[in-house]
């Protein structure tokens, strides 16, 4: 049982962890050599500025991957508190750390909560950010039982789903799913500064979607990719490789040799294919399979409380909506709602929501078409 906890650094996860603490009736205490963070945090309700008097229960270390070994070695020697964990987004430069600052061992462990925003410091944070989320914990030999034990505990006060896993396998796994798609997407973002406006003026939601990531903290994303940059390096190789694949499929495509046509749009339809299968493994809520869900249309104008309206219209009709997503017309004051449902529900959701007075997109009867297909 957690009662107590210090936070060590107030930036988005700190405070985020910070609220969602003190929501489940934890003292919490914040520290930040940033005075000015912490009170931010504090003035949230994220707890109070300052050190506690007493040994708390768990202290959280939200400083750089850098930063983990040395903070523990001060604030252990301090008695801050009983147990200590971090959140640093790779972890076998902090367990290297730790163990080469000689700090106790035993009262610590590793953690990586699966979560964040595009945006940075406390005023960014959500006591809601990791429910439903994974958190990592990494375990040593030296752990504890009882530090193993109060780590879990921090983890089901924040509503998220703790994960077991060594060091080194995670930061192989987050340069897959998390820092190489950050590369990705900044790429992707920078090829922009070559369009010109009116260029620009046809992007869409989906290109949205894609570079959304990459406004996040340069300084924060700096760090991470330092510490894990060889993990990163490596998945980028391998992405380099397909995607040389994918030009001389299209320079292929582009030419009028039969032959070398055919053979490009083999290896265009195997790259797709490929694509499609492996979004197919990333696992929906709570670790679910993805349900197959189809996209109800809604047009929607630029005005206060339209989006609520038609969500709680939405509501009425017992429909679980799976996603949200809002493509914003250029120039128009509208824009386009789209809402990921179950494929079965989707042709009824349409015609009831037509029915109340919302403009949706034509859609095609679940027996004629396996699709909805906008007119």
């Amino acid at each position: 049982m957690i009662r107590s906890a210090a936070v060590v650094g107030t930036g988005l996860i700190g405070t985020s962890l910070a609220l969602a603490l003190v929501r489940r009736g934890v003292a919490v205490h914040l520290i930040d050599e940033n005075e000015s963070a912490a009170r931010t945090a504090a003035s949230l309700g994220a707890g109070t500025v300052g050190h506690p008097h007493d040994t708390v229960d768990l202290a959280v270390l939200a400083v750089p991957p850098a930063q983990v070994g040395p903070a523990l070695g001060t604030h252990q020697a301090r008695g801050l508190a009983r147990a200590y964990t971090d959140v640093a987004s790779v972890k076998s430069e902090p367990e290297r750390g730790v163990a080469a600052s000689g700090a106790d061992r035993s009262t610590f462990i590793g953690g990586h909560p699966m979560a964040g925003r595009e945006r940075s410091g406390p005023l960014a944070a959500c006591a809601t950010l990791f429910e439903g989320r994974s958190w990592v914990l990494t375990p040593t030999a030296a752990t504890s039982r009882d530090t193993l034990n109060t780590a879990l505990s921090m983890v089901a006060l924040c509503g998220a789903v703790p994960v077991v896993m060594d060091s080194g396998a995670h930061d192989r796994a987050v340069a897959q799913v998390s820092h190489t798609p950050h590369v990705v997407s900044s790429l992707l973002a920078a090829r922009l500064l070559h369009l010109s406006p009116d260029a620009s003026r046809l992007a869409g939601q989906g290109l949205r979607d894609m570079v959304r990531i990459a406004g996040g903290d340069l300084r924060l994303w700096g760090d991470i990719l330092e510490s894990n940059a060889a993990a990163v390096a490596d998945v980028l190789t391998e992405l380099g490789e397909d995607l040389q694949v994918a030009v001389a499929a299209l320079r292929s495509l582009a030419t009028g040799d039969p032959d070398a046509r055919a053979e490009g749009t083999t290896l265009l339809a195997d790259l797709l294919g490929r694509g499609i299968t492996g979004r197919d493994r990333i696992p929906g809520k709570h670790g679910h399979p993805a349900p197959a869900c189809t996209p109800v249309r809604v047009l929607i104008g630029d005005q206060p409380g339209e989006l609520a309206r038609l969500l709680a219209n939405a509501a009425e009709l017992g429909v679980n909506i799976e996603d949200v997503t809002i493509d914003h017309s250029p120039g128009e004051e509208s824009g386009l709602v789209e809402l990921m449902v179950a494929r079965p529900t989707a042709f009824s959701m349409a015609q009831s929501l037509t029915a109340a007075g919302w403009r949706v997109q034509r859609m095609r009867r679940p027996d004629t078409a396996p699709d909805p297909v906008a007119v």
